[in-house]
């Protein structure tokens, strides 16, 4: 039985992890009063009890919570952006490599990949080390994604019946090209440069899709190359390739709403090429993310208690 105390349940991915490992055999879920849940003396107890602690944290929040663990046997689940860099934290992506699979289930510190983020990880990173583009490339990707992303307060202002009219239209943002993803994106990657990121957000609950062009010139290869790549590295059965994903012409960035894997897709032709993953914002692109990694860390299935019925 693993003891698991979610700090910042209360949050919109917390939430979706409590859901995902309430039903368990293998869990017990540590809680704490409702008037205790901010007191730092009971959080630290909590820290400090627990096998697994995950953070559902501001970053500061989370970076207060990691200082207040002083027992070496509990580990960290983190899905704030505070650690995803930083030096001693394993990135939680294990279809990457067998090797970060292994870190992943022996590592004390994990950081749970950013949403946006880890579409564009999971097209570009294993292009690189596959020598198809180069560390020096110049990238561009942009995103769509469902307001549930934006957490609480956003939520709450798209579901409120008097909300501004601005907001039925998609919204682009990060336009001073500092977005929170970036960071990993550019690291994980190996990039010499950060790409131009062009989040937007859209009137609908959860789903996401990223799309990275490329210019045929770009590649040390073809588009055949690349989906050579994909096709073996993403066998499922969280994250897959897909021969032929569009809709009739379309691209839905909802397809996989509520669902914990994500789907590798290329299109275009031999000149312009699109490299494209869908998924859930708070399926692999956060809470699903999660509870993989907690999967591998203590031994389960890797798909236990994962939304994969698609």
């Amino acid at each position: 039985m693993t003891k698991v105390f979610i700090d910042g349940k209360e949050g919109t991915t917390g939430l979706q992890i409590w859901e995902r490992l309430a039903d368990r055999d293998d869990v017990e879920l540590l809680v704490l009063p409702e008037e205790m849940r901010k007191d730092p003396d009971a959080r630290c107890q909590a820290l400090n009890s627990c096998d697994i602690a995950f953070f559902c944290l501001p970053d500061a929040a989370a970076k207060e919570a990691a200082a207040m663990i002083k027992n070496p046997a509990v580990r960290v689940i983190d899905a704030s952006t505070a650690h995803r860099t930083a030096p001693g934290w394993i990135y939680g992506f294990p279809e990457l490599s067998s090797d970060i699979r292994g870190s992943v289930a022996q590592a004390p510190r994990v950081a749970n990949p950013g949403c946006h983020a880890s579409g564009f990880i999971a097209l570009i990173r294993p292009l690189i080390d596959a020598g198809l583009l180069d560390r020096g490339v110049a990238l561009s990707c942009f995103s769509i994604t469902g307001y549930s992303g934006g957490g609480k307060k956003m939520i709450a202002g798209y579901e409120d019946s008097a909300r501004p009219a601005l907001l039925d239209a998609p919204r682009q943002y990060g336009l001073a090209q500092t977005h929170k993803h970036l960071p990993e994106m550019q690291t994980l990657c190996g990039l010499a440069t950060a790409p131009i990121f062009c989040p937007i957000v859209a009137d609908y609950y959860c789903g996401m899709e990223v799309t990275v062009p490329l210019h045929r010139g770009m590649l040390r290869g073809s588009a055949a190359d690349v989906q050579t790549v994909y096709r073996d590295l993403y066998t499922g059965p969280v994250v897959r390739y897909q021969e032929k994903a569009e809709e009739e012409g379309f691209f839905s960035a909802g397809k996989y709403a509520n669902w914990d894997g994500m789907e590798i897709s290329v299109h275009g032709n031999a000149d312009r090429i699109l490299l494209c993953a869908r998924y859930d914002n708070l399926g692999k692109g956060a809470s699903g993310a999660a509870v993989q990694s907690f999967n591998i860390m203590t031994g389960q299935s890797e798909t236990k208690g994962l939304r994969l019925g698609q």
